[in-house]
């Protein structure tokens, strides 16, 4: 038998993606690096009245034609739903890891930002929890402990039955290797895929996936493209891509690649707002009411066309429980 979500797993799946079951998301959730974004020589003096400016103007344009708003708690998820800038029918999810990572560049740990978790995400009404995770699945016991935390959120998630969307970040263990550089291009698509295999086994319901290969160095779009189906037969659970802070039109082709082998959509941020930290105040409303939109809309064309729907993923042979009498006094 087939995998089967309950009452509120499915019902917050529904509300994140489209009305044919794509994940067509706006990421948001950025922080340190927006602030890096608005001011690189001082991020330090960002203020917070700053950052809910930006991140209600790029809401504001961008909500409208999103399935979902990937948000922060710190400024955005709560200050969104205050100022009604969430259509009532976009869904939400929250971030509930703490921004970076403690440890060294080569021994990173995730963590559940203090004073914040799934309870809490559930209480204020959104749809799903996402989580953030540094992971290197040759990291021994490191490895194994953020496998636990994932396990930890997940059975959060199945305490307060919301869905739970995983995003694991691949990097090298090596102190002397660039993320993105030549050598670490080699190791990558081997470490997402794997990482897919054993992280997707935890508990979660979507995985927010990397794109398995640097396309600077992997120009190839057949190999890109077998490589993604890997990546889709390793996921034992939906999963859409993650823009990674790649430009539009990188994003756009890695969409056109993804849903081909079997992704169920993408979060997209910096790929399609990028710029608009960078732009006077005065000038951000045009650019996103434009060039953002028009790139949102053409990568959920994408999408549409060619994706897979969450629910049509190979271990769903129906995708809800069976719901009959008495099933309210067994929930």
């Amino acid at each position: 038998m087939g995998r089967q979500l309950t009452i509120g797993k499915y019902l917050g799946l529904r509300k994140i993606a489209n009305e044919k079951g794509l994940i067509t998301i706006t990421a948001m959730d950025h922080r340190g690096s927006m602030k890096r974004a608005i001011n690189p020589k001082d991020p330090g003096s960002v203020t917070y009245e700053q950052m809910v400016q930006l991140k209600t103007q790029i809401a504001r344009h961008l909500a409208p034609h999103s399935s979902a708003l990937l948000l922060d708690p710190l400024y955005a998820a709560a200050q969104l739903i205050a100022t009604d800038i969430v259509p009532r029918n976009t869904g939400i999810l929250v971030a509930v890891e703490k921004s970076g990572y403690e440890g060294s560049s080569t021994a990173r740990v995730s963590k559940i930002l203090p004073g914040w978790g799934v309870e809490k995400i559930k209480r204020m009404g959104a749809n799903a929890v996402k989580m953030l995770l540094y992971y290197n699945p040759d990291a021994g016991d490191l490895a194994r402990r953020q496998e636990d935390l994932v396990a930890q959120v997940a059975e959060d998630c199945r305490k307060f039955d919301i869905p739970f969307l995983l995003e694991p970040i691949t990097y090298p263990l090596d102190p002397d290797m660039d993320a993105k550089g030549p050598e670490f291009a080699k190791l990558k698509p081997d470490l997402v895929i794997r990482s897919a295999a054993k992280l997707s086994t935890l508990g979660i319901d979507v995985l927010k996936a990397e794109f398995p290969v640097l396309s600077q160095f992997h120009k190839d779009e057949n190999e890109q493209l077998e490589l993604c189906k890997e990546l889709d037969s390793a996921s034992e659970v939906p999963w859409a891509l993650l823009s990674a802070g790649v430009d539009y039109d990188t994003f756009f082709r890695q969409v056109l690649i993804t849903s081909q082998a079997g992704a169920s959509g993408f979060l997209a941020g910096r790929a399609i707002w990028q710029e608009v930290p960078k732009l006077p105040p005065e000038e951000r409303d045009h650019f996103l009411a434009t060039t953002s939109v028009m790139r949102l809309e053409n990568i959920a064309n994408v999408a549409n066309a060619y994706g897979r729907p969450w629910f049509e993923h190979r271990n769903f042979d129906h995708p809800i429980c069976p719901v009959g009498e008495g099933w309210h006094e067994r929930y």
